[in-house]
């Protein structure tokens, strides 16, 4: 008895120490959808495009056949849809009583084309893999949506960082398919100007790289270093790099440790092209055919997207039903990170889900 109660009372401490997200929520199903012959923008074509996929929850149907539950996630450059099911997002979000409670929605995170677990240049056609752009990957995710898991509305478009140009996206190309969209952490514009400037400071040192060797390279070429530089400054955070590292020596420990662990899970490949797919983004000459609700959600300390710019507050106005909200700089905010950071703007999303929830009674 008295080992059965220690067996009982270790498993109670071990349940108890488990971050909350994972005591709470199920582990998403996962899956593979195959699109044969998939021909990109390009004109290229591949035979097999794989989209890796995570889905919570169940879709329902309204009495025509209509789901009217489903959510499509959107990760960012170098990420997964995997990157979502963490306790500073989906313990906010997904969690039973939360705002995308899977007992009520069916929540869909897509590994986008190059990325996660779909097919990407590092499964073995390195530079000879299909030159892929944004509307490549959206018109992808449309398919897995739509012919792989029979899914013909969506509830919500939502999407961080490169999944936010991928929402504006959504919304111009099917207007019709969602009820809400929410963009975190992108403009709807053309990238140009420093944003354009800091991709090519992460595309030049790998493509130039004698290393690279056309993309043939057998150990990663030095010039994924060089990138990665680049790529820690875009998304850094000044007020929060300086709390973590106040010192000379500590700001040298901080830097090395993060550059370190970035090339280790890092192709250099793979990284070239995620950033060179960003060469057709372009929303602007058709704002206004966006009908769905929109609200679009920057933070003030992002370094990408810069508030001084002024574009969101100039291009919303063509928008509909669009509305914009910037986060102000606090303790709590992480610059460009501040987009996976539910806890700050999730108070927007309960709106846009109640406004557009009234609409469809």
């Amino acid at each position: 008895m008295y080992r059965l109660l220690l067996a009982v009372s270790i498993f109670l401490l071990a349940i108890a120490s488990l971050p909350a997200a994972a005591q709470t929520l199920p582990a998403p199903a996962q899956g593979d959808f195959i699109i044969r012959n998939f021909k990109f923008d390009s004109g290229e074509v591949l035979p097999e495009l794989k989209l890796h996929y995570r889905t919570l929850g169940t879709p329902r149907r309204d009495g025509t056949g209509v789901v009217r539950n489903a959510v499509l996630v959107m990760h960012g450059t170098g990420g997964s849809g995997g990157s979502f099911i963490s306790d500073q997002f989906a313990g906010v979000l997904f969690k039973p009583g939360q705002l995308l409670d899977p007992a009520r929605y069916f929540i869909i995170l897509p590994d986008g084309i190059g990325h996660g677990q779909s097919s990407k240049p590092s499964d073995g056609l390195h530079a000879r893999f299909p030159h892929y752009a944004y509307n490549d990957m959206v018109t992808a995710q449309y398919r897995l949506l739509t012919e792989g898991l029979a899914v013909n509305h969506l509830r919500l478009v939502m999407g961080t960082s490169m999944g936010g140009m991928h929402t504006w996206v959504w919304g111009e190309k099917y207007p019709d398919f969602m009820d809400a969209l929410l963009p975190l952490a992108r403009l709807p514009v053309q990238i140009a100007g420093r944003n354009r400037m800091m991709r090519r400071m992460v595309i030049d040192p790998i493509r130039t790289d004698p290393d690279w060797n056309n993309g043939e390279y057998k150990t990663q070429p030095r010039g994924l270093t060089t990138a990665i530089y680049t790529l820690l400054f875009m998304s850094s955070s000044p007020l929060q790099w300086y709390r973590q590292a106040p010192t000379r020596d500590a700001a040298d420990r901080f830097f090395d440790d993060q550059v370190r662990r970035q090339v280790a899970r890092t192709d250099a490949n793979d990284m070239l092209y995620a950033f060179d797919a960003s060469r057709d983004y372009d929303p602007a000459p058709n704002l206004e055919s966006i009908k769905a609700p929109l609200i679009a959600i920057n933070s003030a300390d992002d370094q990408v997207n810069p508030p001084e710019l002024g574009i969101l507050e100039r291009e919303i106005k063509r928008v509909k039903r669009g509305r914009y909200v910037l986060i102000p700089i606090s303790d709590k905010t992480r610059g460009h990170g501040t987009h996976s950071l539910p806890e700050l703007w999730k108070e927007h999303l309960d709106g846009l889900l109640q406004e557009t929830e009234q609409a469809r009674k």
